[in-house]
């Protein structure tokens, strides 16, 4: 049986959206390193259409303002953001309860506190201006195993029934949490399971959004309406987080369109008038997932395979990013340095600057989950208090707002100056 082999710097396993944007990000800042990108799904030009017309059915993410500074930072946002629908306000409510809080654009001086935007199209965007660089695409392929060797590891990887051997001075595993992989290396993922399941879908409602998410915590668990559709038009298309318990799940999915809308009034209410349409339901189990230790000599984890958490704080995919960039600042540092990528003291500070953002961010998004679904009257009466507290202390707002924008973190959210130089210089 022939192996193929092949040497790269540093070998991403997984092309989705971590792994795709930091193979842009590596090949933006660091182009000194070969970069080669493993895909279980085939990889073409002739699939990026050049006119894209969002499906209703697409499954979106919620892009916080620090988010948008990054892709800012790697020159993907004039093009993202064509089919990215702005938040410009944000409301917090505690159903059949006084408690409520408004978070506003403008009163943090900017356009927007965040974005919405199809999965797919944001995958296209990637894909098109990964196009133009040195990133080399094994697709279909998937990893299979990895060996530490003098100066790096050795990666298996299985394409069709062909076999090939990939040497790496780094491999980064950013194929989510599911894959295995992260479990056959021996890395440790400590999981909390909520108890609940997160049904996913689009809906239309009779009144506008006003480009407003809501974040709407019930007595049987939190549930998200995020504005979706035209960017420029505010539409009566928005994109739902529901949680539901595991009998619950069944029930609805189990009801016809008209019946699931009548639900989801019962639990939302009326504040975006009568939910009129709901697409196709996607739905998984929740759990918090972290891993103490992501990194280890040649192997970091970043991405769903690193954390991941309650969708409704919409806090995962944006954690992700800022890790990503974290990453790719101590990829440059080695270089400039003269330091092996894949050294345990460039991974280790990659881990140490991370980890407090990560640890912070899973504080605040478990924080959220638990605290607004006890059900006590005490409880409840607290948590009121407290959302009203935010809405009239201007400092505790402001700390409020940054962690739902994502600039609440002590350390640069977007690339540094140093690497945008570095940047530059190489583009010149």
């Amino acid at each position: 049986m022939n192996t193929n082999r092949l040497d790269t710097d540093l070998l991403i396993a997984g092309g989705g959206l971590a792994g795709a944007t930091l193979a842009l990000a590596l090949a933006r800042f660091v182009p000194e390193l070969s970069v080669t990108v493993v895909e279980a799904f085939p990889l073409s030009p002739d699939a990026l259409p050049a006119d894209y017309q969002p499906s209703y059915d697409a499954r979106s993410t919620a892009l916080a303002w620090g988010s948008r500074r990054i892709f800012d930072a790697l020159d993907l946002w004039p093009g993202l953001s064509e089919h990215a629908t702005p938040i410009r306000h944000i409301h917090v409510s505690d159903r059949g309860r006084f408690g409520a809080t408004r978070l506003h654009a403008h009163e943090h001086d900017q356009e927007a506190l965040g974005y919405v935007a199809d999965n797919r199209w944001m995958g296209l965007s990637l894909m098109r201006a990964l196009m133009g660089t040195s990133v080399n695409w094994l697709a279909p392929a998937e990893v299979v195993d990895m060996t530490p060797v003098s100066g790096g590891v050795r990666v298996a990887i299985q394409r069709g029934n062909e076999p090939h051997e990939v040497n790496a001075r780094c491999l980064v595993i950013a194929d989510g949490g599911r894959s295995g992989l992260r479990e056959k290396l021996g890395f440790i993922a400590r999981t909390e399971d909520y108890g609940q399941n997160a049904l996913i879908a689009n809906v239309s409602t009779s009144d506008s959004h006003g480009f407003t998410a809501y974040e709407r915590f019930t007595e049987a668990g939190p549930m998200a309406l995020l504005p979706h559709g035209s960017p420029a038009r505010a539409g009566h298309e928005s994109a739902l987080v529901w949680t539901l318990s595991d009998s619950e799940l069944s029930d609805i999915l189990s009801l016809s369109d008209e019946q699931k809308c009548q639900k989801l009034q019962a639990r939302f209410g009326w504040r975006l008038g009568r939910f009129t349409r709901i697409g196709q339901c996607h739905h998984y189990p929740l759990k918090l997932t972290t891993v103490a230790e992501p990194v280890r000599p040649g192997v970091a984890l970043v991405g769903n395979a690193a954390h991941a958490l309650h969708p409704v704080a919409g806090q995962g995919f944006n954690l992700a990013l800022r890790g990503l960039m974290t990453l790719v600042e101590q990829f440059r540092r080695a270089v400039d340095e003269g330091l092996p990528i894949g050294d345990l003291a460039v991974l280790g500070r990659y881990q140490q600057l991370h980890r407090e953002d990560w640890q912070q961010t899973v504080q605040f998004s478990d924080s959220l989950i638990r605290i607004f679904g006890q059900p006590l009257s005490p409880v409840a009466a607290a948590r009121d208090v407290g959302l009203v507290g935010l809405d009239l202390m201007p400092g505790a707002k402001r700390w409020f707002a940054r962690k739902a924008m994502g600039t609440g973190g002590r350390k640069p959210q977007v690339p540094s100056q140093a690497l945008l130089a570095k940047a530059g210089e190489h583009d010149e």
